[in-house]
Formats: structure tokens, C-alpha cells, sequence
């Protein structure tokens, strides 16, 4: 058995020790948001928080996760960053097709967790790897920056 600390709940799940931990998230916990996207850790689709941290879960092997804090996208927006970043990217409207969104709002709220101004630059670069096969990196930047500023300003974006 393996345990696990999932969005502030215990787990025991039955999965061999090198079974991705994307795979655990999604069939064993049932928590479909996180996405599989190439299996390689090259899309971020499948990105994760591990101890604060954005992860790409498809590479990380579970037994890698056990003692360590793992947030998905259901409780991102239970922090000050993953909530105004959420909101940012419905005002902005940032999805198109949305497959590739969770990995996005992971990575941009763990920026905005550690960095609460990035500069544009800094943006792209915390975000980059993560692709939006859409074409929406415009908007994406976009909704950061309004979440950073609603951040700083204690407000909605």
C-alpha cells in the first residue's frame, strides 16, 4: 500500500511503487482534472504541486510521493495565488478546447506563489514547456499578469 497526502486527504491506494503518479491521481482517486498529455513530461498537462512545487505527475513514480503534499487542480483554488488565477483565466478567457488549462493554472499559481510580481519575462519562463496546442499563450500571459495585479491589490482580477 501505498499512502499518499492528496488535497488535505490520506490516502491508501494498491498501486506498484513505479506507477506514475499521474495514474494513481486519475484511476485510483478518481480526480480527473489532471490530464495525460505525452507521457514524456514535455506538455505539462499532467503538472501537479508536490510540496508547493509544480510537477509533471506522468514521470514522477508514486512511491516518489509518499510523505510529500500533492495538490491537483480540484484544490488549487483553495490557495490566494490557484483562486485568483482561476478567476483571471475565466476573465480573461483563456480556454479554447481547455485540454491543456489545469497544467497551466498549476504552473501560473505556483509562480505566483513564489514570485507575486513576476515580470513578463519571468512569466514566460515559468510557464514555458507547458503547450496550448490552441495557440492561447497571449491570454495565458495575460491572465497571470491580472492575477498577479488582483493579488497585489488584495482584490478579485
Amino acid at each position: 500500500m501505498i499512502s499518499l497526502d492528496v488535497n488535505g486527504k490520506k490516502y491508501e491506494v494498491e498501486a506498484g511503487p513505479d506507477v506514475p503518479l499521474l495514474w494513481v491521481i486519475r484511476e485510483h482517486l478518481k480526480l480527473t482534472g489532471t490530464k495525460f498529455g505525452c507521457g514524456i513530461a514535455q506538455c505539462g498537462a499532467c503538472t501537479v504541486h508536490i510540496d508547493g512545487k509544480p510537477e509533471r505527475s506522468c514521470q514522477v513514480p508514486v512511491k516518489d510521493a509518499q510523505g510529500r503534499k500533492i495538490t491537483t487542480i480540484e484544490a488549487v483554488g483553495t490557495t490566494k495565488a490557484g483562486k485568483a488565477v482561476q478567476e483571471a483565466w475565466i476573465a480573461e478567457d483563456v480556454p479554447q478546447c481547455g485540454y491543456c488549462q489545469s497544467g497551466h493554472i498549476m504552473a501560473a499559481a505556483a509562480l505566483l506563489n513564489g514570485n507575486p510580481k513576476p515580470a513578463d519575462g519571468e512569466i514566460d519562463a515559468a510557464m514555458n514547456g507547458n503547450l496550448c496546442r490552441c495557440g492561447t499563450y497571449q491570454r495565458i500571459r495575460k491572465a497571470v499578469r491580472r492575477a498577479a495585479d488582483a493579488m497585489a491589490k488584495g482584490g478579485r482580477p
